[in-house]
């Protein structure tokens, strides 16, 4: 069985719709998982935009969300599910490029993004992160990834 992830806000490929950018309600997208691998003891999941700041030159990876440790155990996060009180017991939350924990949505200053979910099944539940960045928690994850699922969503402003 292949790990899926997805979700019923947006197909892979497909646009963001606005609610879940900040010209909405900034609210993050619902997603569903499946297909885990034996073994799975946490997952994660990296919300990230390689096309920033333009994706006629891309200058850099801006990272939108950050969570590890999820329970394998949850199928998935439903809509707006990105405050520490709503995330399943035992997420552990890592910072974004704005520099705080939590869901950022599209904002793209110009041009048409791609934002790419990656979820990751570990064979560990990672300790906490200091700091809890992407970078950290892709080194810890180094050795333990059983499985990788993708989604990609595109967006840009309407205004």
């Amino acid at each position: 069985m292949t790990m899926e992830l997805s979700s019923n806000a947006f197909t892979h490929n497909g646009d963001i719709p606005g609610r879940h950018t900040c010209e909405g309600a900034d609210q993050s997208p619902p997603l569903a998982w499946s297909g885990l691998p034996a073994g799975t003891k946490s997952l994660a999941l990296i919300v990230d935009d390689p096309d920033a700041p333009d994706p006629a030159a891309p200058k850099m990876t801006w990272v939108h969300w950050v969570l590890y440790n999820l329970p394998p155990g949850t199928p998935g996060l439903a809509a707006g599910q990105s405050r520490p009180q709503d995330l399943p017991p035992g997420t552990r939350e890592g910072l974004n490029d704005w520099q705080r924990t939590g869901y950022g949505g599209p904002c793209p200053p110009v041009g048409r993004h791609r934002y790419v979910h990656k979820l990751y099944a570990l064979d560990t539940a990672l300790p906490a992160l200091q700091p809890p960045t992407k970078a950290a928690l892709e080194k810890a994850m180094q050795g333990h990834v059983l499985g990788k699922a993708e989604l990609v969503g595109y967006y840009q402003k309407k205004k």
